[in-house]
Order: structure tokens, then sequence, then C-alpha cells
């Protein structure tokens, strides 16, 4: 819930006695949008399906399916039981000669109709099958018989060879949680953060809810999941995302770092090209449907909507609200760099451009000595405004520069050409991974376009990052994009020796196209207070990142907990610096473990609250409860950076070239946000982010805080196994001594052990 506090603005104007069991005309109107939003979704991607092949069948079967009804009949056997013949009486009759041809088209029909009923039950079964969460409650490494005829009829059902949309018609609803378990995972949540009289407080709201208001609201939450495929991801979208009138930096926007300890090139034009270059490419295999499926936990696909709107797509504001622009195609990308704004062109006739094109293109741009236009310097530092005034200004910008505002809104992305190096550095390791942190969250308030859905920042020793939006989607998608874009161009695309792309610079092409704003004299007043802000906001913002190398996965595994539990567990440590012993620490970790499978299955707590307030804010209808879980301060917001492709290429034999993660801003004014990605096996990279202007919080305090309760984790797991060792010593000097049958004095030390 700590991003839905973004929702606190919305009051529709509605009227109505929510009190009483009673069909609301505007409630019932918006579950009907929602619905037919997710009915359009469907139907494009059915579209899509056909063209690019009816999964989990494909073409081919369905001229398999017609061969083999056509040498039925030619047999004489009859596979239809008569409906074929049926079908050639509703044929127009076209003479004798043509007899053999109604056979054929009838054969056709017959065919596809069978062909699209099965395609039909095999998506239900699919359904069906997928809606099955008993895999998440399996000890891990361990697998019931159940759950092993699940995974086999997974497999059969799957398909061979899936798409990325292929799984979309065949997801499951999201389930709508009980209202009574999800009010007492939520007091269960809280209870140990308040004192006993304000959770004796909380716990009498949340029963006065559940008598009172709890039907009704989630009688509609039920109404909704019924007509859409999903009854709160539409919701929170727009109600936590682009209605939020904050501003999109720091506050929404969220970063991601290259490498940490190489960058493959010095040259900023040859990073820029490789880059670009392998960005799309990435948006190529996007386009064909050739990135596969992520399968939670190896198993159960995911949701893949998220990446239709990676590329070629703007977040353009509102005075109200926001809304999401996503262009089918865009065949340039916008460029920034010293306070001028480019178009430049990524395809010529004969396709993609190359790197070296690229490269060449990027580097007339930096050599380019014209100087910005006034205010055209600090022009995107409206697009780090407070959205409703960016709005305003907006609409004279599109008045008066409307090709110059198209040009980078309908770019497939945007590029900032830094000016400055970013990066780690030997002479002072911490400060330089914060500056670098910075950069890229804020940069200087007017060197990004926020509204983009990300933007690549290119800085002048040729280290890179990106700046993404958030409303489009989650960090895993721009993560997947990103692990591909580091990869292919560093391990496929390369360099020559002298730190260029590979290939030939290509003379022909036209130079980079220098964009004019024709600037209103109203605007500059707007421009200057926009930069002011952003100036404010980011020198408020204070990063902190700093790689972890004294253990990693390998040794979190080797202790058999899950990795992400046990970072969990040692960041609350970290945060509030309770001494824990290791018996409670596993049973923190396994409880974390419990509400994320919890979540995982539809029955997490945050996104049925959030749900039930939107309704009761649509009804008109107060409940003391829903406000006090909206209002509450989450001081704490954290997440974790998924490596998904290791198959790229061997970490193990290129150690170094692995990215290390991006970071995000606080929740809360006086909290933290804090991220953390597995760099291999040995090293947790941490990125921490609060308000300078909080006397409560510190960046690097919290992250010395985190990694003295790593280690004080750390050192519970080795105290444990020295006492496992020392008791097994023990129980054999026992055995040697009263020459006891081991079984009868065996179960002693496990059972010490496992207690720790």
């Amino acid at each position: 819930m700590a991003e839905a506090h973004q929702a606190v603005g919305f009051r529709p104007s509605l009227t109505s006695d929510a009190g009483e069991m009673e069909l609301s005309a505007p409630m019932l109107q918006e579950i009907y949008l929602s619905g037919l939003r997710s009915w359009k979704r469907h139907l494009s991607r059915f579209w899509n399906d056909f063209l690019t092949g009816v999964f989990p069948a494909s073409p081919l079967s369905w001229l398999f399916l017609f061969s083999a009804i056509q040498l039925a009949w030619f047999l004489q056997l009859d596979p239809s039981l008569g409906l074929m013949e049926k079908i050639k009486e509703l044929l127009p009759d076209w003479g004798g000669q043509h007899h053999r041809l109604r056979g054929v088209l009838a054969a056709a029909l017959f065919a596809s109709c069978l062909w699209g009923a099965l395609i039909f039950t095999l998506h239900v079964a699919l359904r069906l099958l997928l809606s099955y969460h008993g895999w998440l409650l399996q000890p891990h490494g361990a697998m019931s018989s159940r759950t092993k005829t699940w995974l086999a009829l997974v497999r059969i059902f799957s398909g061979r060879h899936p798409m990325l949309f292929s799984y979309q018609r065949s997801l499951p609803r999201q389930p709508v949680p009980s209202v009574q378990d999800t009010v007492r995972k939520y007091l269960e949540s809280v209870r140990p953060v308040l004192s006993d009289e304000d959770f004796d407080w909380t716990a009498a709201l949340a029963r006065e809810f559940l008598r009172l208001q709890a039907s009704l609201l989630q009688w509609y939450l039920q109404l909704k999941s019924w007509w859409a495929s999903n009854y709160v991801s539409d919701w929170w979208e727009e109600f936590v995302y682009l209605r939020s009138r904050n501003s999109l930096m720091v506050n929404s926007n969220y970063y991601m770092m290259d490498f940490l300890y190489v960058t493959p090139t010095p040259v900023q034009a040859a990073r820029a090209g490789n880059a670009v270059h392998a960005l799309l490419l990435y948006r190529h295999r996007l386009n064909r449907q050739e990135i596969l499926p992520t399968l939670l936990m190896g198993m159960r696909p995911l949701c893949s909507a998220q990446y239709e709107k990676i590329f070629n797509t703007t977040r353009i504001p509102g005075v109200h609200k926001d809304h999401i622009r996503h262009l089918r195609d865009s065949r340039h990308v916008a460029v920034f760099h010293r306070g001028r704004f480019f178009r430049v062109g990524t395809h010529s006739q004969s396709g993609l451009l190359s790197p070296r094109a690229l490269e060449q293109q990027f580097q007339r741009i930096l050599d380019d000595p014209s100087p910005a236009c006034p205010h055209e310097e600090h022009l995107a530092a409206l697009t780090a405004a407070p959205r409703d005034m960016w709005a305003q200004v907006r609409r004279s910008l599109k008045t008066q520069a409307q090709e110059a505002l198209e040009a980078v809104e309908g770019a497939a992305f945007f590029v900032s050409l830094d000016s400055e190096p970013a990066g780690l550095t030997r002479e002072d390791p911490a400060a330089s991974l914060d500056a670098y942190a910075h950069a890229l969250l804020a940069g200087r308030g007017h060197d990004r376009w926020f509204d983009k859905s990300f933007s690549l920042i290119v800085f002048s020793n040729g280290k890179l990052g990106l700046s993404v939006e958030h409303s489009w989607a989650d960090c895993p998608i721009s993560g997947h994009m990103w692990e591909f874009t580091l990869a292919t161009e560093c391990f496929q695309l390369g360099y020559s020796a002298d730190g260029h792309c590979k290939g030939h610079p290509d003379p022909s092409l036209p130079q980079p196209q220098r964009l004019h704003w024709d600037l209103p004299d109203k605007i500059h007043l707007s421009i200057s207070l926009a930069l002011r802000g952003a100036k404010t906001l980011s020198g408020n913002i204070d990063c902190h990142v700093f790689p972890f190398s004294h253990f990693g996965k390998s040794f979190i595994k080797r202790c058999h907990l899950s990795s992400d539990s046990f970072i969990q567990m040692a960041l609350q440590l970290a945060y509030f610096r309770d001494p824990q012993c290791l018996a409670l620490f596993r049973l923190a970790v396994d409880k974390h473990q419990a509400l994320l499978k919890a979540a995982m299955s539809g029955q997490g707590v945050d996104r049925h609250l959030f749900a039930l307030y939107i309704v009761s804010q649509f009804l008109h209808l107060q409940s003391p409860f829903l406000d006090q879980v909206r209002s509450e301060q989450w001081q704490l917001a954290t997440s974790q950076i998924p490596v998904q492709q290791i198959h790229l290429f061997d970490v193990h034999s290129y150690p170094d070239y692995v990215s290390s993660g991006g970071g995000f801003g606080p929740a809360d004014d006086h909290g933290y946000g804090v991220s953390y990605i597995f760099m291999g096996d040995d090293v947790i990279t941490f990125h921490i982010s609060s308000k300078k202007s909080s006397t409560r919080t510190d960046s690097h305090r919290l992250g010395q805080h985190i990694e003295d309760a790593l280690l004080d984790v750390a050192a519970l797991f080795q105290e444990g196994q020295r006492r496992k060792r020392r008791g097994l010593a023990e129980e054999g000097s026992e055995h040697s001594r009263d020459s006891l049958p081991c079984h009868t004095r065996g179960s002693r030390a496990p059972t010490t052990a496992t207690n720790f």
C-alpha cells in the first residue's frame, strides 16, 4: 500500500446512499468500462495470436486436421457423423461440375469448426490447470504426486514453443480474496509495530468495517472480477499513477545501472550506438513475440501484458489525470545534448541502422557546436513539474512547437548524452556510486524527458543507465529488456580494438535533425519555476549504493533459506536493530515466504484493501478502517531487482559483467527506498534512498546497519553450524565410550541444530 498513498486525492463526484445494498449506476459504469478495456485487450491479442499462430495449436495443425478429414472421406468414412453433408446442403448449388468443390468446402468448414473447438477446449483446460496454486505450498525441494501430475498436464496443454503472449487468453482471472481473511492478515501484519492501545483501536475499526461496509464493497469487487480479467490492475494504474499530481522525478521514476566494474568502451558515441541498436533489436524480438513468457518458478506463466508498452510510449500529462499514449511503431529516437534536442532516425530503406551508423549520428551531435536556444536548455524540467502545471503549459507548447513536441513524444525512447562522467571510481568508490545513482534518479532536473517510458542515459566516459517511468510497467519488465541490452551490446555486437562500434560509417546518412522550439514568453516563467522545483527535489534526495561482498546467494542457499526472505528479514533487523536469535529468524523467514506465496496466488492484502478503498470512494461510503489503512506511513519500501536471463552469457567466466541493479525514491518523506540485486553468488548490491530534509533518515547510516545486520545474521548461522558440529563430535565420543547404538542417541544433535 506504500504507492497507494497517491490515491489520496481521489474523490469522485458521485451520490449514493451506500449504507444499503443497492446498485450504484456510476459504480456499475466504472465496472463496465473496466471490463470493456479488458475485452479490447483480449480481442487485440486474439488477432495477434491468429496472425502469428494460434497457441498451443498452429496453422499447420489445421492443415493436418483438414487432410485427415479428406483422407477419411476418400476412404468412405465420415468422421463428422453426417455434419459435412448438412454443411454441403447449406452451400450454394453451383452445378454438377462443382459437386467436388462443395465437398472440399464442407470439409474445410467442418475442420475449421472442429479446430476452433479443440483450441477453445485447450484454453479452458489450461486456464483451469493454472488456477491451481497448491504447488506454491510445497516445501522447497519437495513435490507431491498431485503437483507432479499437475505439472505434467500443464506441460502437455502448454504446447512446445510458446511465444510471449501465447498464454494471455489462458490465464485465470485474478481471484478476489475473502474480505475476512484480508482483514485478519492485515491486523496480523501491523500487530508487531503498533502499541497495545493503537492495535486495539485498529482492531475495533476492522470489526466495524466487517460488520457495516465490507459485504457491499466486496460484492462490487466480485462483480468486477467476473466481468474484467483483473479486478485491481486498471485501478492501480489509474489511481496510484495516472491520477497522481506529484512530480514524476524521484516520486515515480526509477533507475537501472550499467555493469558495476566494467565499461566496455570509453567512447560515448560508440556506447550509445551499440546500446540503441541492442534496444531496437529487443523491440524487433518483442514485435515478433520471440521473447519467452516468464514462468514463475519454471512452472506457472505470468501475464505478459506490460511488455506491450515498453517502446513508443509516453505518459501525457492532464490537468486531473494523465494518460498513456502508445504508438504501434516509431523509427526514430529523441536525443538531448547540452540543452539541445535532436531527432535521429533509426532505420534506412534497408532496415535498422547498424551500430556504427548510429555511432556516427551520435558523434555528429556531440561535435555540433551550436548553442542551445534561450530557455530550450531547461525545457525538459517541465516533465519534472507537478502534473497539472505541466499539462497546462503543454497545451501552449503543442500549439507553438507541435512538430518538435511530437518528435520527442513520438520517439521510440529518449536518449540523453550527458557531458559528465559517472560510475565507480578507484579514488572514491563510495561517493562515486552515490553520485552515479543520483544522476540516474534525478539528473540535473532538466536533462531527462521523464514522461517517456524510459530514457537511455549515456555519460561522457561511456557509462550507461536507464531512467524509467513507472506507470506503464513494473521493474521486472524493464529489467528483462536491460539485461538483454547489456549482454547484446557487449557480447554479441562488441567493439573494435579502438573502442568504436564494429563496421563502417555511412556518409550518405543525413545529419541528425535539430528540433526547434518556438517558446512563447508565457512559458518562460513556467520553465523557470519547474527548474527551481526540480533542483529542490533533486537536492533533497540522498542516494547511497554499496556492494556487500562478504557473502551472497551461495551462502544463503547453504543455510537452506529463501534468498529474498533472508534479505528482507535482514533489512527489518537493520531498520529496527532489535537483536534476533536464529530460531526467530527462521520463523520470520518462513512467515515471509508464506506471505509471498499468498500474494503470488492472488491472496495478498494490499491490492485487495486498495480496491475496497476505491469502491468506497465511488460509493461515497466513509470507512474509518480503510482510511486508516491508506494513511499509514510505510517507512521502509523494498524491492528486489531480479536477474532473469542467466543464459545470455556465462556469469562465472565474466563475473564483473553483471548489472548492479537500480533503485527508486522513498515512498515516505521520513522513510527509505531500498532495492537490492544478487550479483552472481557472492555479492549483493543495495540501493538506498531517503530525503535529506528528514531528521529521522540517513541513507549511509542505514547502509551501515544493513551491512551489520547481514553479518550478524550470518554469524548466527555460522554459530549454529559450529554447535551442530560440536554436538555431533560429542555424540561420537559418547558413542565410543558407552557403546550405545546410533539410533538411541542420534536425535540429540540434529534436534538441537534444527532449533537454530
